[in-house]
């Protein structure tokens, strides 16, 4: 098709025809996008994972600790780079106009944080009145940044950053003879407090989502729940992709404290406890088949996706409080 053609073509359809194609196959490009970017990622082994990081340096043998540590990187190298990248500071169109994705970066970045708190201020110091780590006292102030800032210094840049420092600490905990080898204590104690922690996070989650169904009249079996007002229907899925995306963190951050900390849950006969925690973690993140979420109510025609995740979320935080109480127990 010569130049002289195609100018013919647009003065018989008009420039009007060809701005509307136009916009057509742009509108077409941009939902395609935006799904491939909505996509969750998937689970990923954390033995395996961990393993393969430390064969990079020439180690057979992963020290206690380097699979949780390497967990944690690969979350958030995982939340950087995963379709689409990072979608919760971006300011133009299409990923400005999705919300259920920037939604579930949340809730994964929320169990980093934790995961990284827990492993500067427990799981690497031998007593409370230890030195910390230095480079995880430099790792953990990064995550913390503000996740939705798109101007310098960006959220990408200060996560990267704190994941640099993370990775040094794991070379670190890899060379068993240098003189300032990181540290990595499995305690029952240590596990404690951080159950502690992820026992508010499951029930903070959990009541959000059964806020989806509305109101409850207090009464004296709900009294704690009486002032729970509905989530607004424009926050529904945000609140359930919050969900997923905390769930989809904290299955693989428990997976690998269920290999540091084995010998510890064996020893307090805690690992099935740990198992039905997982598994419970796992059946709510299952794949979804609904191109929307649905919050029917009650028995009626439509499913209740927020009210099906919360039983599961439910199932596992009170698993967890059993946890927290056998690692108190002597």
């Amino acid at each position: 098709m010569t130049i002289s053609s195609i100018i013919d073509n647009i003065k018989y359809r008009g420039f009007g025809w060809i701005l509307g194609f136009f916009v057509f196959m742009i509108l077409v490009l941009a939902t395609i996008l935006a799904q491939y970017s909505s996509m969750e990622p998937e689970q990923f082994n954390v033995q395996e994972e961990a393993l393969k990081s430390s064969q990079k340096t020439n180690i057979r043998i992963v020290p206690n600790g380097y699979v949780y540590s390497n967990t944690l990187a690969i979350l958030i190298t995982t939340l950087l780079d995963k379709n689409g990248g990072y979608l919760s500071n971006d300011v133009a169109p299409p990923s400005v106009f999705l919300d259920n994705m920037p939604s579930w970066e949340f809730g994964a970045l929320v169990m980093v944080r934790d995961g990284a708190s827990a492993l500067r201020n427990h799981f690497a110091r031998s007593q409370s009145q230890s030195s910390e780590d230095p480079d995880l006292a430099k790792a953990e102030p990064y995550f913390y940044y503000e996740h939705t800032s798109w101007a310098l210094p960006s959220t990408e840049g200060e996560y990267r950053k704190g994941n640099r420092a993370l990775k040094r600490y794991m070379h670190r905990l890899l060379n068993t003879r240098a003189q300032n080898r990181a540290q990595f204590y499995s305690r029952a104690d240590n596990l404690r407090q951080y159950f502690e922690v992820v026992e508010k996070r499951l029930g903070g989650l959990s009541a959000r989502l059964i806020a989806s169904t509305g109101r409850l009249q207090p009464t004296n079996i709900n009294e704690r729940y009486a002032t729970m007002m509905q989530t607004s229907w424009i926050k529904i899925d945000d609140v359930f992709w919050e969900a997923r995306g905390a769930t989809w963190a904290l299955v693989h951050l428990l997976k690998a404290v269920e290999h540091d900390f084995g010998n510890v849950l064996a020893d307090k006969n805690a690992t099935e406890t740990m198992q039905r925690v997982i598994h419970e973690l796992e059946k709510a993140i299952t794949p979804i088949w609904s191109p929307m979420i649905l919050n029917g109510d009650g028995f009626g025609i439509l499913s209740n996706y927020s009210l099906t995740m919360a039983t599961y979320i439910t199932r596992a935080n009170a698993a967890t409080l059993d946890l927290r109480d056998i690692m108190m127990r002597g």
